[in-house]
């Protein structure tokens, strides 16, 4: 990784990518730390000083941005709900079906249209229910309709801002934009981590044995649990696929092996924030409706604490070990959904019997239908088990009392996205070096 960067800087078209994204990322860092208009900040210090639930993790995926309540404090969620909910109506739709696969350039642009303009919609429903939730909580100069106008806007004006620094990093820096604003809010909180660590052993100006054999333990289960992501994200199954000769004009082109790579985690990270959506949304819409039901019983309280009891450790244990077998189930069925809804095996095998292919040993038809199916269905088990087990793991670290900014869907965003950007940096450092011999 590290040859990679270091070639990357000696390439001027590479290196002024780069640059340019770092520019973007410093801007998106400042506007974290812009207040809306209107807010107390001494009031916001005391009602933001513990995150917890929601509001927590939004902060840890926004980069603190929800605890200063900036102009980012929504980051970039409104615009990836509403590409998840385009994605699938598209599978439901067929005119958004047809458009998505035949459309071609004009397609994806529609497509592209379609989510901005469903994320300025879910911006303002968000704003509003921002603002609602925390008006009663003093951190606002003058409640109003006014103040909750400038609020919903500049919430939805941040949330838009972000959307085009996503598209302007996509297109003109290096790695997916909106996945690099996501990685570097998470980043932003391991300064945080690490303080938190060393509190272990000098928290108290005295050193702790304890404390250095508790944050050995941690920094042990980090490695060990980002080279699984690691090994996951890049481990594959390779289906070997055999081409009979056949002619092409005037030529006969000879027979050919090849293979079709199924990767164990083929759904990525989208699993876990569809979980952690379905779970969260019940405490999103009732923190908006109901007054404080943080400190509330009754029904209503339960189904909160329930919902919230994935990002925190201030409810019962029964409800985060029901949350944790709820969130489970959810995630392993999640990625079947997506990869069964991202890979077909009967088109797959249709392809390959077009194409005059077969899989050794399997008859072309259904039989390889059958067997693609079967690979899928056995490491997608495996992919979902794992993604569950990476995404519920580092919660029992909250029973400890430990205040750690990450956890098992920050771990899985932040090492898939900086692979896919050093694969990105490879494959433009590839692109020069042809052009350069071709030249």
């Amino acid at each position: 990784m590290f040859k990679t960067i270091k070639n990357a800087l000696k390439t001027q078209e590479i290196r002024k990518k780069l640059i340019y994204t770092l520019v973007l990322i410093v801007v998106f860092r400042l506007g974290c730390f812009i207040t809306i208009p209107g807010v107390d900040a001494f009031a916001l210090n005391e009602a933001m000083g513990s995150a917890n639930g929601v509001a927590g993790l939004i902060n840890i995926i926004s980069g603190g941005a929800f605890s200063r309540f900036s102009i980012f404090a929504m980051t970039i969620s409104p615009y990836i709900t509403a590409s998840i909910v385009i994605q699938l109506l598209a599978m439901v739709i067929p005119s958004l079906e047809r458009l998505a696969k035949e459309g071609g350039e004009e397609g994806r642009q529609k497509m592209n249209k379609y989510t901005k303009i469903l994320t300025i919609v879910l911006a303002i429903v968000e704003g509003l229910g921002i603002y609602l939730s925390y008006r009663s909580s003093g951190i606002f100069i003058e409640p109003g309709f006014l103040t909750g106008f400038i609020v919903t806007l500049s919430l939805v004006a941040g949330t838009a801002l972000l959307m085009w620094l996503g598209e302007q990093i996509t297109n003109k820096g290096i790695g997916n934009g909106i996945s690099i604003i996501i990685f570097i809010g998470i980043v932003s909180g391991l300064p945080s981590a690490v303080t938190t660590v060393w509190n272990l052993i000098m928290g108290t100006g005295v050193f702790s044995t304890t404390g250095l054999l508790i944050a050995l333990g941690i920094i042990i289960g980090a490695i060990v649990l980002v080279a699984g992501v690691v090994f996951v994200q890049t481990a594959e199954r390779r289906v070997p696929v055999q081409y009979a000769k056949k002619v092409q004009g005037r030529k006969m082109v000879g027979a050919q092996n090849t293979h079709i790579p199924l990767k164990l985690a083929m759904a990525g990270v989208m699993p876990v924030i569809f979980a952690s959506s379905f779970m969260t949304f019940p405490a999103m819409i009732l923190q908006i409706f109901i007054k404080d039901i943080a400190t509330q019983t009754g029904f209503w309280a339960g189904v909160y604490k329930f919902s919230i009891a994935t990002s925190t450790s201030d409810v019962p244990v029964g409800y985060s070990i029901a949350n944790a077998i709820i969130y489970l189930l959810l995630i392993v069925g999640f990625t079947f959904f997506y990869t069964y809804a991202t890979f077909n095996p009967l088109e797959v095998s249709n392809n390959i019997k077009r194409n005059g292919g077969f899989i050794p040993g399997i008859r072309a038809g259904k039989p390889t239908t059958d067997y693609l199916t079967s690979i899928i269905s056995k490491i997608t088990w495996f992919g979902g088990f794992f993604l569950a087990l990476i995404a519920i793991l580092p919660m029992l670290l909250r029973f400890t009392g430990l205040n750690i900014a990450f956890g098992g869907t920050s771990i899985l965003i932040v090492v898939g996205v900086a692979l896919e950007t050093v694969q990105q940096l490879e494959s433009q450092l590839v692109m020069r070096h042809y052009k350069g011999f071709l030249e």
